[in-house]
């Protein structure tokens, strides 16, 4: 594609907007300051003419590219979200672009203690020649989502200076909370008013994925019996102790997301509070087939009534949530949404490379919601810690990847 790209400075200006997600809050967004982004985007949206660019009550941010064609062409929609991950810091990202990339470890200038090492980051070693971007070492970088972000304004920017290049209407949607699995949850579907989707939201160079996990939350209280400790023999009885023992009781080579890989569904304890009168554990489980899920929870609760027996005084409650389900199996009932985007990919000069998900996506939610909407790459990498990274060429090669799916949806209608 014979274009200018500003897919670079949108994304080094992007990252530099704090929008942690905090999964502690209750209100929509969970951070106010996700919503810093979202007005920037709907101010450059407008000056690319994108004239309906709006951010809602929410911190959604909706946008319209006019279809060009006389054509009937369904309504497609790009999503992409503005919240970086709570598990690292976002504060004050400095991006350091490394320019024609040689092989060599990356040295996080900040810190060099962190290096980005090819040998431990295989899709790093593919990249010689390439300008790789990089935080300083003090936060993460926020290619996860910013560089698709910045991949659809790109594309947006495009379209609005090519008129030229037929396509249909083009629906433009970025929400927060994403990394808190909440992205979705306030989206107005009605409003969006799109037919088929896509998140742009992958990984690796040419990467395409129809297919998530389906995801529960677990939460289990304990409720202890507290004591004075000195008078406490044959009375006390902890709660903080039980979850620990429940947690220990959980298999220590399998079942775990460090011991499982492609298919392989886990179960994964990630948050334990509490004391002696109370203790709350925070779970979750993931799978690709729905039925694993009642499988998982029943061990689980019948693990847990097990270490209670210890604990005859004490009380649990064990609640299930679910989170969001496996997008393909909606995905499957259209295929030319996977077709065409795989489509897209080779029309960009690029070996698609067909996969699913070890997690989920604002498209698993949407998918359910009525809007298929598989993911396509943005060239983030090592997300959610201080050696993100991403590849300029790669991010380039995701806006071309975009430009050319809605121009396929045009000819094939």
């Amino acid at each position: 594609m014979d274009y200018n790209f500003t897919v670079l400075d949108r994304f080094l200006r992007y990252v530099k907007v704090d929008t942690q997600s905090d999964p502690h809050s209750d209100t929509i967004p969970s951070t106010e300051k996700q919503k810093d982004l979202s007005r920037i985007l709907v101010q450059e949206l407008k000056e690319l003419g994108v004239n309906d660019a709006e951010m809602d009550e929410f911190g959604y941010v909706y946008a319209t590219i006019p279809s060009n064609t006389e054509k009937d062409v369904p309504v497609i929609c790009f999503c992409s979200h503005v919240d970086t991950s709570p598990e690292s810091s976002g504060t004050n990202v400095n991006p350091v672009v490394h320019t024609n990339y040689d092989g060599r470890v990356l040295l996080l200038p900040a810190d060099n203690n962190i290096k980005i090492d090819p040998a431990a980051h295989p899709e790093l070693a593919k990249k010689m020649g390439n300008d790789i971007v990089t935080a300083d070492g003090t936060t993460l970088l926020g290619a996860d989502n910013k560089a698709g972000v910045a991949a659809i304004m790109d594309m947006a920017h495009y379209f609005m200076n090519h008129p030229e290049e037929k396509h249909g209407t083009i629906r433009i949607l970025f929400t927060p909370d994403e990394e808190i699995g909440r992205g979705a949850d306030a989206v107005n579907i009605e409003k969006l008013a799109a037919d088929f989707g896509y998140t742009v939201d992958g990984e690796a160079l040419g990467s395409f994925e129809d297919e998530t996990f389906s995801a529960h939350m677990v939460k289990i209280s304990i409720e202890g019996v507290n004591f004075h400790p000195g008078f406490a023999k044959g009375k006390l009885e902890s709660a903080l102790k039980a979850a620990c023992t429940f947690i220990d009781r959980l298999p220590k080579d399998a079942w775990s997301p460090e011991t499982t890989e492609g298919r392989e569904g886990f179960v994964h304890p990630y948050e334990l509070s509490g004391g002696i009168e109370k203790a709350e554990i925070t779970m979750i489980i993931r799978s690709f087939v729905d039925e694993d899920h009642v499988d998982y929870e029943n061990r689980l609760r019948k693990m847990l009534e097990e270490v209670m027996r210890d604990y005859p005084n004490s009380n649990f409650t064990f609640e299930v949530m679910e989170q969001y389900r496996n997008m393909k199996n909606i995905i499957n009932q259209c295929p030319q949404v996977s077709e065409f985007a795989i489509e897209a990919i080779k029309r960009s000069g690029l070996r698609p490379r067909i996969g699913s998900i070890r997690g989920g996506t604002d498209g698993s939610k949407l998918s359910f919601m009525g809007l298929p909407c598989p993911n396509i790459f943005a060239g983030e990498h090592s997300f959610h810690s201080k050696m993100e990274w991403a590849s300029v060429q790669d991010m380039e090669k995701a806006v071309e990847t975009l430009v050319n799916l809605a121009k396929i949806w045009e000819e094939r209608s």
